[in-house]
């Protein structure tokens, strides 16, 4: 049984073994937040476009600042001002933060360093050459790439193409993930359940999972424990980019999801995990699209989904898989689990000062939905450790949607 680093490396390498580009379309600049970028983005000029000031005080020639030392000032620059004279020698300006330094001015003085006396300025200290300026071209010369194919769109990145006027970018389309539950216990969210049914939660918060991993979630519904019903909606869900079920996938009678992708030529990497919740996920490919059985409880469903399908859904977009969100923070509470499977428990992070503590949650099981909407994360702990005292270094799962 492979461990849950060796399961998700096989999905990645499975993955890249079948990459093809995605497909691309154009949005506008204020829809690209989270998409996957898919053309190179160039300056269309040098920036800074001249050299700017990068405080509000006076623009000088350094040499001519010393303690106590006093300057004409001959005018002021702000931010957008046309600037076509050169500073003369014995003479400052003063220049407002982004604004332009002129010729001949080699630095700029904050103004909390210097003390105005009628039509002159006195200055506290020296200057030296560069301080307080941003030199043109500095940050990037002109016909320079600043963004690349695969690269993720976050609000840095979509403020750069904005500053360079690539109001139009090419991206990679989102990948359309089929969602199909499994079970006669299940019914839609919007039934009402009988005595011993539930609702469809599931396809709810992989929904959920799927546009914050980068995809588009197609819903299926859910799918009978009847190989016919079974088959035709694995069928529909085969269309798509990837396929996710949720259930059908442990030993039980009823519990038909691998055999019936196994007849329809569906090659499995795995179908078992060393982890808990989650131990009876299975990843396979057919017909050329991955597919994800992941088991029905609602807990096990969100946890695998991160481990195993988020990096699918990356690569089905021609990005790179991005790391699992772990962060090391101080046990809290001593815990105890039997060794031999790496538990991933419903837990909440609270900063202390500059240490994260991280606390358990109690919770009744991986049906436990109402416990994990209150966690922020999930507390790791590794196959080959039975306890853990409190003090002691942990690694957390970050939940992405709350963090």
């Amino acid at each position: 049984m492979l461990s849950y680093e060796q399961a998700r490396q096989t999905v990645i390498d499975q993955l890249k073994k079948r990459a093809r580009p995605p497909a691309v379309v154009g949005v506008s600049l204020w829809e690209g937040l989270g998409l996957v970028l898919a053309q190179e983005v160039r300056t269309d000029r040098e920036y800074p476009p001249f050299d700017r000031s990068t405080r509000d005080g006076y623009a000088v020639r350094a040499k001519e600042v010393v303690p106590g030392g006093k300057l004409k000032c001959v005018g002021e620059i702000k931010a957008g001002d046309t600037v076509r004279e050169s500073l003369e020698p014995g003479t400052c300006v003063q220049i407002m933060t982004g604004a332009a330094v002129p010729a001949g001015a080699d630095a700029v003085v904050m103004i909390e360093h210097t003390q105005r006396e009628g039509d002159g300025v006195r200055f506290e200290r020296a200057a030296h050459p560069g301080q307080s300026v941003v030199l043109r071209g500095s940050e990037a010369v002109a016909g320079q790439t600043i963004l690349t194919p695969g690269m993720r769109l976050g609000y840095a990145e979509l403020a750069l193409a904005a500053q360079v006027g690539a109001v139009t970018l090419q991206c990679a389309k989102r990948p359309r993930v089929a969602i199909l539950s499994t079970g006669d216990e299940v019914v839609l969210v919007d039934e009402t359940p009988g005595e011993f049914q539930i609702r469809n939660s599931n396809s709810v918060s992989l929904a959920a999972q799927v546009r914050i991993a980068g995809g588009e979630p197609v819903i299926l519904g859910n799918a009978a424990d009847r190989v016919e019903d079974l088959g035709e909606k694995i069928e529909r869900g085969l269309k798509e980019d990837a396929l996710v079920l949720s259930g059908g996938v442990s030993m039980g009678k009823y519990d038909l999801v691998e055999s019936v992708l196994k007849a329809i030529g569906a090659e499995f990497f795995f179908d078992a995990v060393a982890i808990r919740p989650g131990k009876p996920t299975v990843f396979g490919i057919c017909r050329g699209k991955p597919v994800f059985g992941l088991p029905g409880n609602p807990v096990s469903t969100m946890v695998t989904f991160e481990l195993f399908v988020a990096p699918a859904i990356d690569l089905l977009r021609g990005a790179e898989a991005r790391p699992l969100t772990l962060l090391e923070a101080r046990l809290a509470e001593a815990i105890k689990e039997k060794p031999g499977l790496t538990h991933f428990l419903p837990a909440r992070v609270e900063w202390s000062g500059s240490t994260p503590e991280v606390k358990p949650l109690r919770w009744q099981g991986s049906g436990d939905i109402a416990a994990l909407a209150k966690a922020n994360c999930f507390l790791v702990v590794p196959a080959d450790r039975e306890k853990i005292e409190i003090g002691e270094r942990v690694s957390v799962l970050m939940r992405k949607d709350v963090v």
